[in-house]
């Protein structure tokens, strides 16, 4: 038999993955922007941008875990909720698993027949899948999501943090903004070839808006900022 490749046991991770190393670019990036355009030194532009590194990457982790703990909260509730409907109301249970299959397309005889057969050899774990959503590849992991999100925010935000450490001063903006490009559409390539998705279509996208906040920033830091004499 042919192995065929998927792609959404990877949904997880690759998308704080991507969500991370996408902000430590653009997010460290685009504070590095805003301070270059109000200052002549480097000190302060180097500063912010490892700053910008530390707080970017903790916060990332501590909202992944956060957020994903609620969803594995819910999945846990709703598991719950399940199991007991299922030793209270086994036949109603049976009944919704069934309505579930025809709606799907099988006739109401095979339906029952695939409900009962499934409710046999796992009627909690059939429920979870078919009635709720919920299986393994998709189920939640704070955990894992927060470290994911940590490692690749520092892995993204480093690449500005270098730039900021050799750039000309006098060039920042333009070196940031041509280096952070880079470093997105390079994101963006490998996360749609990990995801199996469209890359031109990623790399447009997170481009156009990574231009969009670097420009806003630089805009920001020219209106507010106080130029050195």
């Amino acid at each position: 038999m042919k192995d065929e490749n998927h792609y959404i046991n990877r949904s997880g991770w690759l998308r704080a993955a991507v969500l991370g190393a996408n902000d430590g670019i653009l997010s460290t990036a685009s504070l590095v922007i805003g301070i270059a355009a109000a200052s002549a030194s480097r000190e302060p532009i180097i500063l912010a941008a490892a700053a910008g590194v530390t707080a970017g990457a903790l916060s990332m982790a501590a909202g992944e875990y956060v957020s994903v703990s609620s969803q594995e909260d819910i999945e846990k509730s709703d598991l719950k909720r399940e199991k007991m409907e299922l030793e209270s109301d086994p036949d109603i249970e049976l009944e919704e698993l069934i309505g579930i299959y025809e709606k799907r397309g099988l006739k109401t005889g095979l339906a029952r027949e695939v409900a009962l057969a499934l409710t046999a050899h796992n009627a909690l774990e059939t429920h979870a899948r078919d009635e709720l959503g919920i299986n393994e590849m998709t189920q939640a992991n704070p955990f894992m999501a927060a470290l994911a999100s940590a490692l690749s925010f520092i892995i993204g935000g480093l690449l500005p943090l270098l730039t900021a450490l050799f750039a000309p001063v006098s060039q920042m903006v333009a070196y940031q903004y041509a280096f952070s490009i880079l470093f997105l559409a390079l994101s963006g390539t490998m996360a749609a070839k990990a995801g199996g998705s469209n890359v031109p279509k990623a790399v447009m996208r997170i481009c156009i808006w990574g231009t969009f906040a670097m420009a806003a920033s630089a805009l920001v830091g020219w209106l507010f900022g106080v130029q050195a004499p």
